[in-house]
């Protein structure tokens, strides 16, 4: 069977994982990203589960593993900074990974390190600065016109897109939103980290719907992020006279200014070191906003055309498992490309019936739940606490860590020896 000449549209997490596979089995692979260049930037992420074993299967474990953030754990502080529990990572080899992974690391370190993995490769070229506008396709091809104004060929593309892709838009019926909300929006940045500043993350509540992390990921920096439940009445106060015609779904589409002038003005009585951080937003380069969303697609591939990783997917960072469900879905879609080479329209469907299991667990987040976790009343955020001291005074985390499966609902791994694995 001849190699085939595959597009992957986007250069972050799950597209180059993908072109990591292809290139393994012989394919020519495209990679566009829409950026000028390589978007290395972003969040603190974790590895999870079947995530792991993705890494392991490219041999990439020990890269990853010098490329970690030093988190010990997650600890829950009162507006004193009082430490009144700590749930620690679970370092044993055995379980699944508590509330801090085993595998915590910087988005851009991850996106570098796939990058590194598959630049030099004969069979992968990478292109910036330019994306899909728009796509034809027959039962031979699939036309691809770019947005510099070129076009070419290909035997398959792949929509690795992120969570507002626009090849989903194309595979999907015009009337299908496939965006489920969580109730939830959150900001981060990064700050000048100071002496206090440890390797355990801080988790802190404030009346209002509202909580707020600190977590350091190098000597120099310290991430912070900002959460905001949807209807609690910090969500709902018009107390930034600066943008008060903002409302909170509205926030992500806003200025820069107008985005961090609204949670400024959220934030600004909750206690702790929220003034700290609200000062140190000010300044920063690296910014981001967003409402909390799940992505879920009823179709991840039409003709020649294939959804990857959040464009198909997203399971919402409260899940945990956005980079192990990226990394999970270019090992499966490789694999049944492997085995069916010669039959798309087979490799899909079963790339699909095969992870589908998969997807649907690690999307098992429920929004009501998230919302208790973010208390409106100071009683509410006593009860909360009370309840997590006992759990942690008790080591149930602990325990439910170490007797669990390190598979994620008992799916397992395929293999796939086309692949190649290591």
């Amino acid at each position: 069977m001849a190699p085939l000449k595959i597009l992957i549209c986007g250069g972050g997490i799950a597209g180059p994982a993908l072109a990591f596979w292809l290139a393994r089995s012989g394919h020519r692979v495209v990679v566009v990203e829409r950026f000028p260049a390589l978007r290395a930037t972003g969040a603190q992420i974790d590895l999870r589960a079947q995530g792991i074993q993705a890494v392991r299967r490219m041999g990439l474990e020990d890269a990853v593993r010098a490329r970690l953030v030093d988190e010990a754990g997650v600890a829950l502080v009162d507006g004193r900074g009082e430490v009144l529990a700590t749930v620690l990572a679970n370092t044993s080899g055995r379980g699944a990974q508590s509330l801090t992974s085993e595998f915590e690391i910087m988005r851009g370190d991850l996106v570098r390190l796939l990058y590194e993995q598959t630049k030099e490769n004969k069979n992968v070229e990478y292109v910036f600065g330019k994306t899909v506008e728009s796509f034809e396709q027959d039962d031979t091809r699939v036309l691809a016109r770019f947005s510099d104004g070129t076009s070419d060929t290909f035997d398959l593309l792949v929509g690795a897109d992120g969570q507002g892709s626009r090849v989903r838009k194309a595979i999907l019926p015009p009337d299908e939103d496939p965006v489920r909300k969580m109730g939830i929006h959150m900001a981060y940045w990064f700050i000048p980290r100071t002496g206090d500043d440890s390797n355990i993350r801080r988790t802190y509540h404030a009346p209002g719907g509202r909580m707020v992390f600190r977590r350091s990921h190098n000597p120099t920096e310290t991430q912070v992020y900002f959460f905001l439940r949807d209807g609690g009445s910090s969500s709902s106060s018009s107390s930034s006279s600066s943008s008060p015609e903002l409302s909170l779904s509205s926030v992500p589409r806003a200025s820069v200014e107008q985005q961090k002038a609204f949670w400024g003005a959220r934030f600004r009585d909750a206690g702790w070191q929220v003034d700290r951080f609200i000062a140190g937003m000010r300044d920063t380069p690296n910014w981001f906003c967003q409402e909390v969303v799940q992505i879920r697609a009823s179709a991840w591939h039409r003709g020649r055309a294939v959804l990857l990783g959040d464009a198909a997917h997203c399971p919402s960072p409260f899940s945990g498992m956005g980079a192990t469900g990226a990394l999970v879905g270019a090992y499966v879609l490789a694999g049944e490309i492997g085995r069916s080479p010669g039959d798309l329209a087979t490799a899909l469907a079963s790339y699909k019936k095969t992870l589908r299991p998969f997807v649907d667990e690690i999307q098992h987040v429920k929004p009501f739940l998230l919302r208790l976790g973010m208390p409106e009343t100071w009683w509410g955020i006593v009860i909360l606490h009370t309840v997590f001291r006992v759990l942690c005074f008790l080591r149930i985390p602990a325990l439910v860590s170490r007797l669990s499966s390190e598979e994620k609902g008992g799916w397992k791994l395929p293999d796939y020896p086309e692949l190649n694995p290591a």
